[in-house]
């Protein structure tokens, strides 16, 4: 006797979720998870708060990005969540006043936890690179990392690896010098 045949996802099974669960539709699967935990969130707010003046605003970098904190992206039947995405303004020059997204974002970044990293560097990664998002971050808290990766055709190659407090340029934000010690510490 075969499995039941599994029902697809829908947004309608998003919207049933507790406020304090995110919900994902990938490859018509539904995932969830809890809110981040503090470490994670304080990582990617780091990140944000380092990017954003050189980049967001102008100021000792170039400028010309919209920077995102959990966006909810509708990339055709996949409803996705990164922790962090950019778009380049001659893409996206205004921010709609949207529930959702539907442009792909130039830049997604992902905070690796134990319970999400199998999804964001299999399935996520799949969706992303399907969407022609130029740049890929991997940073993890827990080991103090950070893999960024280009796409380079149909998938994405790794043009940095870094840890603990080494100071990089990565690329598309390699402008500027980045501190990856800043990033571990609260």
């Amino acid at each position: 006797m075969s499995a039941p045949a599994r029902k697809r996802a829908t947004y309608e099974d998003i919207l049933a979720l507790p406020a304090h669960v995110v919900g994902e539709i990938l490859g018509g699967e539904l995932f969830t998870q809890a809110r981040p935990r503090a470490r994670h969130a304080a990582a990617s707010s780091t990140l944000g708060e380092e990017l954003g003046p050189p980049f967001r605003r102008g100021r000792g970098g170039p400028g010309g990005w919209i920077f995102l904190d959990e966006p909810e992206l509708h990339l055709g039947d996949d409803v996705i969540v990164p922790d962090l995405a950019g778009w380049r303004r001659e893409r996206m020059p205004e921010l709609a006043d949207v529930a959702f997204l539907e442009l792909p974002p130039d830049w997604v970044c992902e905070v690796l936890s134990p319970r999400t990293a199998r999804v964001d560097r299999v399935l996520k990664r799949h969706i992303y690179a399907r969407e022609r998002v130029a740049h890929y971050w991997l940073l993890d808290p827990d080991a103090k990392t950070l893999e960024v990766e280009r796409l380079d055709g149909e998938t994405y190659r790794v043009v940095l690896s870094a840890s603990e407090d080494d100071k990089v340029r990565a690329e598309p934000f390699d402008a500027i010098e980045l501190d990856l010690g800043l990033l571990w510490r609260a």
